[in-house]
């Protein structure tokens, strides 16, 4: 875990140190959980939403965009069910003075039982050798059944506390347990308090007519108001989808592991709306497209695993995590949602207005059920990033930082580098940089040692790098050297633009 831990904060340091990530307000002393996408950091992320939009939006003939207002009438965050459920229950360590969720802190600790299971699972495994059978030693090993009866009888108090608000009964189990602060290792807590999670501001010219509105903490609300709109001016039939990329404000009390958990942070979210009682089959259509996309960045499957939820929303009849094994661990990249009628039935009620579907086929009006797929931009860019970082070894002793990114996410396709500053290098250099600039984010760079350029670029995650050199001049061919294997080809400067494209199209969209 601790390299892990090294490998994380490599990350970090590297994300801010190639024009990635920077602190909010850095040269202030920063804000903390806030992030600015730097140069190289807003062009990769723009190609995750492009990634996303044409395979949810442009590839899909029944689902359109929506581009809603932060700001909205508070009645909505009411029929929401925010302005009355929209808290996290917070506990301090009076040593430390750190201040954690007391749920995550159970089921935090609910991992580490289940991380003992699997050690007994992997010993077995490695004492009885292939006639080892998984499923009977997890069903019949006493120490694994006993792990299993003290993770059932956490979530039957944790669950039930939580639904009921009992903040005095989370703390009686987060004493109980022997749970410690990560920090100080003491358990010297303080009672748990709940803390509201959206922030609020005043909308009006003057302040005696100022309305208490919100930051939005969620994007899907804007798509729900907006059902109507859209299904009338698109025509739209149901089945149908409103996708939507966009900001949201959580005033996360616990705001950690870089980009992880901001408080300022980008959505994409698509709502699916069907007929009522055929959700939960749009629910396992969505679920297998959903890690699809994932898998179609090029990431191991095993990188990747479904978590089903043990605690249900009120309004959900079924919901899924996706859950990327970032280096601090498994953690939750996107979730899929059956959100039965609630959101539209609600807003139907709170605004008095009749929100349903007139279903030519059935010919009767009803109001449409929603499948949800939630996805955190930040979190996907963290996936990504964390993934593609690589530290190689070469074969001359000498070491390399590469960002192994798929080509068609990378920010610079391809760079363009002069071997010199002189003998009309560099204009045939712009020359060629200016013909494919148009087609691709290029770089171009005359700076520095070729070699010290080529490990720039590595850095960055380049996919080529194209030398102009003397013989450039001559015969009008280039150096092309590949990222990854560090090859270099000699080609025609008419066939760079070809090989770009055909490494672009590796993009296992459907």
């Amino acid at each position: 875990m601790a390299n892990n831990k090294d490998i994380f904060k490599k990350i970090i340091s590297h994300a801010k140190e190639y024009g990635f990530i920077f602190q909010s307000s850095e040269i202030y002393d920063g804000l903390s959980a806030v992030y600015d996408y730097g140069q190289y950091g807003v062009e990769l992320k723009n190609n995750i939403k492009d990634y996303w939009w044409k395979s949810m939006v442009q590839y899909h003939e029944n689902i359109v965009g929506v581009d809603a207002a932060i700001f909205m009438h508070p009645t909505v965050w009411k029929a929401s069910g925010h302005t009355d459920a929209f808290n996290d229950p917070m506990i301090d360590n009076k040593d430390s003075k750190k201040r954690y969720r007391a749920d995550v802190l159970v089921e935090d600790h609910i991992v580490k039982i289940e991380a003992k299971i699997q050690k007994e699972v992997t010993k077995a495994a490695k004492r009885f050798g292939e006639a080892f059978d998984e499923q009977q030693f997890l069903s019949t090993n006493k120490r694994v059944l006993d792990y299993k009866v003290k993770i059932e009888d956490i979530k039957t108090r944790l669950y039930p506390a939580m639904d009921e608000n009992n903040l005095d009964d989370i703390k009686n189990l987060i004493e109980e347990l022997g749970i410690v602060c990560p920090l100080s290792g003491s358990r010297n807590w303080t009672d748990v308090r709940q803390f509201d999670l959206m922030f609020s501001t005043n909308i009006g010219s003057l302040s005696e007519e100022a309305s208490r509105i919100y930051l939005r903490p969620e994007t899907a609300q804007g798509i729900f108001v907006n059902f109507l709109n859209i299904q009338k001016t698109g025509r739209m039939k149901i089945p149908f989808g409103i996708a939507q990329i966009g900001k949201a404000f959580r005033n996360e009390i616990v705001a950690r592991q870089f980009i992880f958990r901001m408080r300022e942070f980008e959505q994409m979210e698509m709502q699916f709306f069907v007929r009522p009682g055929e959700e939960l089959k749009w629910f396992e259509y969505w679920k297998e497209q959903r890690m699809k996309w994932h898998l179609g960045m090029g990431i191991p499957e095993n990188k990747y695993k479904f978590h089903k939820h043990e605690k249900l929303a009120h309004y959900a009849n079924a919901a899924f995590d996706i859950e990327f094994e970032f280096p601090i661990g498994f953690k939750e990249l996107e979730g899929i949602h059956s959100r039965t009628d609630f959101d539209l039935s609600s807003h139907q009620k709170f605004s008095g207005k009749k929100i349903q579907y007139y279903d030519p086929d059935l010919k009767d009006s009803y109001v449409p059920c929603v499948v949800e797929t939630s996805i955190g931009l930040d979190r996907t860019f963290l996936a990504v990033f964390s993934h593609a970082f690589t530290e190689e070894k070469l074969e001359d002793g000498s070491e390399r930082v590469v960002m192994k990114l798929p080509p068609f996410l990378a920010p610079i396709k391809a760079a363009v580098l002069p071997l010199v500053k002189k003998d009309g290098l560099p204009e045939k250099a712009l020359e060629i940089f200016n013909s494919l600039k148009y087609d691709y984010m290029c770089y171009y760079e005359e700076k520095d040692s070729i070699g010290k350029r080529y490990r720039r670029q590595d850095a960055i995650g380049t996919p080529y790098c194209i030398t102009v050199d003397h013989q450039t001049i001559e015969d009008n061919t280039v150096t092309i050297r590949e990222r990854d294997t560090m090859k270099q080809d000699r080609i025609d400067i008419g066939k760079i633009s070809g090989i770009v494209a055909e490494r672009l199209k590796n993009m296992n969209l459907y």
